[in-house]
C-alpha cells in the first residue's frame, strides 16, 4: 500500500503545505513549514527500507493525465533516484530551519516557495513521462526565481533575471527537443507517446535527428550542472541567494541536471552520447571544469563564492564519472552526487552562520576565530576536510569510485582530474586557515558567539552523514549497484545496436 500513494504524497504534501503557511499567521509560518518538510521527510524515510535493490523501477504509479496528447502521470523510483528524492526531503527541513534567523521578512511567502520547490525538484527525479519531468523542471525554477530575487543580496535581481534567462533557454531547448522526438516516434510507430519507457524502446531509425535532439538535452542539462562554459550564472545566483537558497542550489537543483543525463540524454540518445567525437567534447569540458573551478575558486575573496566555484569542479567528477561509463564510475558519480548535496550545503549553511553574525562573507573579515568559536570552527574544519576528500570522510569515498572506474577507459584525462583533488586542498585550506587559525586581530571576532542549539540542530545531522558515508558507504552502493549496472549495460548494447542498424 505504501509504495502505490507514497510518492504522490511527496509531491502533494509540500503544496499543501504551502497553502497553509500563506493562511496562518505570519508568526507561525516558518513554524507550519518546518512541521511540513518534517512530514515529508518522515513519509520517504521508509523508501529506504521497502526498496528492493533489483534494478527496476519501484513504487510506480501509472495513470492517465491528458490522453489525447499521450501524456500520462508516470512516477517511480529506482536505484539512481531513490537518494536523490531522499536528499532532498532530509534537506529541505534543515534548509528551513537553518533560516529561522536568516530571513525576517515576508516568511511566509518564503517558506511557501520553499516547500512548492520541494515538490517541483521531487517531480523532476520521479517523473517517467517527458511531459510531467518538463512541468516539474519548470515548477522548480519559478519558486527558486523568487527566492533569489526576493530574499537575497544586494545584486538579487541581477542573479535571479540571470539564473532564469540561462536556466529556461535550457529548458525552451529541452522542450522542443522532447516534443521532436515524440513526434518522430510516432510517425514510424504510429502511437504518440512522452512515455520514457515507450520512447526508449521506439528509438532506432532517428538518423541525423538524433543528434540535434541530443544536442538540445545536452544543452538543457549542461546549464544546470552547470558545465564549463555554461557555468557562469551560478556565482551570482550563489552569492545573492539566502542561505537556504544557495544550500537547495548547490545540493539539489544543481543534481538535475546530472541527473537528466543519467535518466534521459544517454538512454534516450546512447549511440550519439558515446560517439567518440561527442566523448571527447564532454570529458574535455569536464576536465575543464576541474581544473578551472579550482583555480577560480583559489583567488575568490568571497567565502561564499569560493565555495560556488567549487561546485563547478565537483560535478565536473560527475560528468567524468558519467560518460566513462564503468559499474564503478557510475556509482561513484551518484556517491559525488549525494555527498557534493552533503559537504556543500553543510558549508553554505556554515558561511551563513558566519554572516549573521558578522554581516560579513569576505574571508579577510575573519580570523583565529577558532579561539572564540571552538564548536563552530571544529564543524568547519570536519566540513572542508570532507569536500577536500580526506579519506573516512564521505567525500573520498566518490571521486575514489570515480577515478578507478574512469581510469580504465579515460587513462589520460583521469590523472589530469586527479590534480582536482589537489587544487581542492589548496582553495579550502587555506581559506580555512585564514578564517579560523590565524591571529585574532580584528576586535569584532572577539565576542562572537559560538553555535546555539538550533544551528547544532541543523548541523549534526551532516556531520553524522559525511562521517556514515566516509566509514561505511555499503548501503548505499548496495541500493545503487543494480541500477547502476542496468544503466551501463543498456547504454552501451544500444549504441551497439543503433551504431550497427546504420
Amino acid at each position: 500500500m505504501y509504495r502505490q500513494w507514497v510518492l504522490t504524497a511527496l509531491l502533494a504534501w509540500p503544496v499543501l503545505g504551502a497553502v497553509v503557511v500563506l493562511l496562518v499567521p505570519a508568526r507561525w509560518g516558518k513554524h507550519v513549514a518546518l512541521g511540513a518538510s518534517l512530514v515529508e521527510f518522515a513519509l520517504s524515510v521508509p523508501l529506504w527500507w521497502v526498496f528492493v535493490p533489483d534494478g527496476g523501477v519501484q513504487c510506480f504509479v501509472d495513470l492517465p493525465w491528458i490522453e489525447n496528447w499521450g501524456i500520462r502521470y508516470t512516477v517511480g523510483v529506482d536505484g539512481i533516484s531513490l537518494f536523490l528524492v531522499l536528499l532532498t526531503t532530509f534537506l529541505v527541513p534543515l534548509s528551513v530551519l537553518g533560516s529561522y534567523n536568516y530571513i525576517k521578512e515576508r516568511e511566509r511567502g518564503f517558506y511557501a516557495l520553499l516547500l512548492v520547490l520541494t515538490s517541483g525538484m521531487i517531480g523532476v527525479f520521479v517523473a517517467l513521462d517527458l511531459f510531467l519531468f518538463y512541468v516539474m523542471w519548470e515548477v522548480m525554477l519559478i519558486p527558486m526565481y523568487f527566492i533569489i530575487g526576493v530574499w537575497g543580496g544586494e545584486r538579487r535581481l541581477y542573479a535571479a533575471v540571470k539564473f532564469f534567462i540561462y536556466t529556461f533557454f535550457g529548458s525552451l531547448l529541452m522542450l522542443l527537443a522532447i516534443l521532436a522526438l515524440v513526434h518522430a516516434v510516432g510517425v514510424r510507430s504510429g502511437v504518440y507517446s512522452f512515455s520514457y519507457a515507450y520512447l526508449t524502446a521506439h528509438l532506432g531509425g532517428l538518423g541525423p535527428l538524433a543528434y540535434w535532439l541530443f544536442g538540445a538535452f545536452f544543452l538543457a542539462f549542461a546549464i544546470k550542472v552547470p558545465m564549463f562554459p555554461f557555468h557562469t550564472w551560478l556565482p551570482d545566483a550563489h552569492v545573492e541567494a539566502p542561505t537556504a537558497g544557495s544550500v537547495i542550489l548547490a545540493a539539489i537543483l544543481l543534481k538535475m541536471g546530472t541527473y537528466g543525463f543519467l535518466r534521459f540524454a544517454l538512454p534516450l540518445f546512447p549511440a550519439v552520447a558515446l560517439h567518440p567525437a561527442v566523448q571527447r567534447v564532454i570529458v574535455t569540458l569536464a576536465l575543464v571544469g576541474i581544473v578551472y573551478g579550482g583555480l577560480v575558486a583559489m583567488v575568490q575573496p568571497d567565502f561564499k563564492k569560493l565555495i560556488a566555484y567549487s561546485s563547478v569542479a565537483h560535478l565536473g567528477f560527475v560528468m567524468l564519472g558519467i560518460w566513462a561509463l564503468t559499474l564503478q564510475s557510475v556509482q561513484g558519480a551518484l556517491l559525488v552526487m549525494i555527498n557534493h548535496g552533503i559537504s556543500t550545503g553543510a558549508l553554505f549553511f556554515i558561511v551563513g552562520m558566519l554572516y549573521e553574525r558578522r554581516h560579513s562573507r569576505l574571508i579577510e573579515s575573519f580570523g583565529g576565530i577558532a579561539r572564540v568559536v571552538p564548536m563552530l570552527a571544529a564543524v568547519l574544519t570536519i566540513v572542508s576536510l570532507s569536500s577536500i576528500g580526506l579519506p573516512a570522510t564521505n567525500g573520498f569515498v566518490g571521486e575514489f569510485l570515480v577515478l578507478i572506474g574512469a581510469f580504465r577507459v579515460y587513462p589520460l584525462p583521469t590523472i589530469i582530474a586527479t590534480s582536482g583533488v589537489i587544487i581542492a586542498a589548496m582553495y579550502l585550506l587555506p581559506a580555512l586557515q585564514r578564517v579560523i587559525y590565524n591571529p585574532l586581530d580584528k576586535s569584532a571576532n572577539e565576542k562572537l558567539p559560538d553555535l546555539t542549539p538550533r544551528e547544532i540542530a541543523v548541523l549534526a545531522p551532516l556531520l553524522a552523514c559525511i562521517l556514515w558515508i566516509g566509514v561505511y558507504p555499503q548501503p548505499i552502493l548496495r541500493r545503487m549497484e543494480p541500477a547502476a549496472r542496468q544503466f551501463v549495460q543498456s547504454v552501451r548494447l544500444n549504441a551497439a545496436v543503433f551504431t550497427a542498424g546504420r
